[in-house]
């Protein structure tokens, strides 16, 4: 058996605050915006936000979705459509900003066959990459390494999305 250390699971593991979490979808986020911190939701519009990925491909994986329950890329309005596209541009910037990355990946997935693993909800993946970002670990360990905690991340993250609103 292999034992990977990750003591900030804890933290998790005791939070009382776990009641932020919607059970039924994660992208299914609601009006109220106090337990956003706790949801990893980085930027609101009026139709569709950021969250950051909570088991990330790389750090700063983020997540752009539209408020509504959609499953399908040709149900979204014009305008759902637009506010989308112009927040995959928006965290493109803050994450070059912030975090440097020398290329990223920028996709949707539709279905379970395309590797959706939330198949009702699109949402589209931006994942910062660098050169050497994959190692070793993921071939001989089948494990990723993620060198910055998600809190970390979260707060560099949301001041420089704040920094946009003024």
């Amino acid at each position: 058996m292999k034992s990977i250390w990750a003591p900030w699971r804890m933290e998790y593991i005791l939070d009382e605050n776990r009641h932020c979490q919607n059970t039924d979808c994660v992208f299914c986020i609601g009006e109220e915006t106090d337990c956003d911190p706790e949801k990893l939701i980085l930027w609101r519009s009026n139709q569709t936000f950021v969250i950051m990925n909570r088991f990330p491909y790389n750090n700063g994986h983020l997540l752009v979705a539209p408020y509504r329950h959609v499953a399908d890329l040709c149900e979204l309005t014009t305008d759902e459509n637009r506010e989308m596209s112009d927040l995959i541009c928006l965290c493109r910037e803050v994450l070059q900003e912030t975090m440097a990355p020398q290329g990223m990946n920028v996709g949707l997935n539709l279905g379970a066959a395309a590797g959706a693993g939330i198949t009702d909800h699109l949402h589209w993946h931006l994942v910062p990459r660098w050169q050497g970002d994959n190692n070793f670990m993921p071939v001989l360990g089948e494990t990723r390494v993620i060198p910055q905690h998600l809190a970390t991340t979260f707060d560099m993250l949301s001041k420089a999305f704040s920094r946009r609103m003024k």
